[in-house]
């Protein structure tokens, strides 16, 4: 991505130094993440488990708790860097840069700024150029995508589910929508580019480089209702670069890094149906706390 891009001033009351990583540096800090699984963790026992199951990166959050959903408690942070040397990501609220700014002093090697999360700012997100910390950021289309990426995210994550249920219809049809834009967009004659970026509310020159390179400029990953091997795969054939897993994979299950294990070999080979089945066999009982309720199923046939 050129350093020399339309966005060149930022906030002088930044406390980081923007220039120690500029954008080219953090998007090849994610692209280290590429063909992996991002686990999210909430004790240093689940961090041992996705870490000895072969995951790439840990997403850190609070146990459940009532009320407002926040960034995890700092100590929480500390206690597992120390118990795991795989990478650690955070999140933070939806326009809540002073939450940023903690985190990154913490020493996360990624910031999640997560809709999972309550939103403190309607209206605007953080100022990503402000920060060393490489940013992931979550969108549902491709136009949602490059704003992000031009706030300065350097990873997208395509969210679906957000309730923890284990319902992967949410992921596949934003993945679908993105993919399905980004083939759109492609086919276009470079006249016609103008008006399609104008649609879709996206910057010229990101929607150019994006058709350019027939992809997204950021790494992609997805996230949301994936619980099973297949579900990985499934987001990796899409064309994802890798996937997060939600806590729910840790909840009411006897061999929880068996399940965390099979999702990881899925994501590395997700093309090769042999392995695909030897890590879905013997998963059924350890799904049973994560069906879809009858209710949520007549919502979705109405």
């Amino acid at each position: 991505m050129a350093e020399d891009g339309v966005v060149t001033l930022y906030n002088n009351t930044a406390i980081t130094d923007t220039k120690k990583n500029p954008v080219s540096i953090k998007v090849g800090l994610t692209q280290m993440l590429r063909g992996g699984a991002i686990l999210e963790v909430s004790n240093t026992n689940q961090a041992k488990i996705a870490e000895e199951a072969g995951a790439c990166c840990l997403v850190i959050t609070e146990p459940n708790r009532q009320g407002i959903s926040r960034m995890p408690d700092p100590a929480l942070i500390k206690q597992i860097k120390r118990a795991v040397s795989i990478p650690i990501m955070s999140r933070s609220r939806i326009g809540h840069f002073v939450e940023a700014q903690i985190l990154e002093r913490v020493g996360v090697d990624y910031i999640d700024e997560n809709e999972v999360l309550a939103i403190a700012d309607e209206f605007n997100f953080i100022n990503k150029h402000n920060f060393r910390c490489p940013f992931v950021c979550g969108c549902r289309n491709l136009g949602e995508a490059l704003r992000r990426v031009r706030e300065g995210a350097a990873m997208i994550r395509t969210q679906g589910d957000l309730s923890g249920t284990g319902n992967i219809v949410e992921t596949v049809k934003n993945v679908r929508c993105v993919m399905g834009e980004i083939r759109i967009l492609n086919n276009m004659d470079e006249d016609e580019v103008f008006a399609f970026s104008k649609k879709i509310a996206a910057p010229y020159d990101l929607v150019a480089q994006t058709k350019q390179m027939g992809r997204l400029p950021v790494v992609h990953f997805a996230a949301g209702g994936i619980v099973t091997p297949a579900d990985a795969a499934l987001m990796m054939q899409l064309g994802c670069d890798g996937v997060f897993v939600g806590s729910e994979v840790f909840d009411n299950c006897s061999d929880s890094y068996k399940r965390v294990r099979g999702i990881v070999e899925a994501v590395r080979h997700y093309n090769d149906p042999h392995v695909l089945v030897e890590n879905s066999c013997g998963l059924e009982g350890e799904m049973a706390g994560l069906n879809v309720s009858e209710e949520s199923m007549e919502q979705f046939g109405e």
